[in-house]
Order: structure tokens, then sequence, then C-alpha cells
């Protein structure tokens, strides 16, 4: 697994800034002890889809009305349901930083999510290699919660795959996935070329994001 320095800085807000040797420092740290905790899973199934009026998508048996995912995966006939999660351990360690040491629990918060994207690519081209013996190709992960993709349908996407029983991923009332350091998404497949499966900034209508990936 690639895991990018720069995305820990990123994410903890230094923007094309060096850090310090005491915060460099600290992310080797809380890193290599990160790593020691996580357990990674993930799983995915692909569905045909359909579009309907009103920028109703239909993935399986799932219903999504939302004119940026339709925008997202227009002219796919098939999509992935996709979820991962670092596991219940994440969550305990950084919670137990948050009561001993708040600047390593930030850094922490900063080394999980980019793990967990880290993970994420390296299963997405594990996809994108399955999908190419069908000639087809992927369209970056598009995910609840990006644009007008409603939050409401974490639960969705976690029912059809099962996920609570497969990989112990749930989602609370309030629509948080739990473990927090989980992901879920759609991803499209396409005979259509395309350059980069990954770019999930790109796709994103959050220009002004404080944690958006410089292009």
């Amino acid at each position: 697994m690639d895991i990018s320095r720069k995305e820990i800085l990123r994410y903890l807000g230094y923007r094309g800034k060096p850090a310090d040797e005491v915060v460099a420092n600290s992310i080797e740290s809380c890193l290599a002890e990160l790593l020691r905790v996580i357990s990674p899973k993930c799983i995915y199934q692909i569905f045909p889809v359909t579009f309907g009026e009103n920028h109703l998508v239909t993935i399986g048996s799932i219903s999504i009305q939302s004119k940026n995912l339709s925008q997202h995966i227009n002219g796919c006939k098939e999509a992935a349901i996709f979820a991962a999660t670092l596991g219940a351990q994440t969550d305990l360690l950084i919670q137990k930083y948050n009561k001993l040491d708040m600047s390593k629990a930030v850094i922490l918060q900063a080394c999980a999510a980019t793990v967990i994207e880290a993970y994420c690519d390296e299963q997405q081209d594990f996809i994108k290699e399955e999908a190419g013996k069908q000639g087809l190709y992927l369209r970056p992960r598009f995910s609840p919660g990006y644009g007008d993709f409603p939050l409401t349908y974490q639960k969705d996407l976690l029912g059809v795959l099962n996920c609570q029983k497969r990989i112990g991923l749930t989602v609370m009332d309030s629509l948080i996935l739990a473990p927090s350091k989980s992901v879920t998404a759609v991803i499209g497949l396409t005979e259509e070329s395309t350059t980069c499966h990954i770019a999930r900034c790109m796709t994103c209508q959050a220009k002004n994001c404080p944690f958006r990936k410089e292009e």
C-alpha cells in the first residue's frame, strides 16, 4: 500500500508547505502505530445500471436520485457498489489518544484518512484489472456525500453488500459509518477509455474545499 506523506500533511492543513522535523517524526510514529492495529477489509459487487428521468439512477435494486452521480456514471451500463474499512481498532486507537494526547490524535486522524484512501485505491486497482479483462474501464469512485448524492443512501449500499456480516461495517442513525475510517462508493464501469480511475477531487464540485488535492 502506497501511503503518501504529502497526503497526510494535506489533511493536517499543510497544503504545499513542508513539515518541521518534530511533525514529520510524529507522523512516522503515528503511522507505524496505526499500521499495527488496522484490519483492512473490502467488498464490492457489480450491478447493471439504468437511467431514468430527473437524474434517477438505478444500480441493481437501488434507485438513487442524484444529478451529480447520474452525470458521473453517464454512459455506464454497469457499476460496482464498493465498501471498505480499516476496522474497529483504528477508532479505538484514535479514541485512546483523544484522552491522552490530542495532538497525536489529530495526526492519527490524518494518517487514518490517508490510509483508508490508499487502501481503496489499491483495491480499485484490482477491480480495474478484473474489468480490463472484459474491455471495461473505471470511473473514479463516487461516495454518498459527494455533491447531491445523499448520505441517506449509505444504508442501501451497505445493505445490498451485507456489509455488517461480511466486513463488520454498519451505519449509525447519524449516517456516520462505523467504524469511522470506512468508505462506501459507486464505481462506474464503461467501455470508454478513461485516463485516471482514482481522481476523486478532480470530479468533485467543491472547488474551495480546504482538503482538495492540488491538480
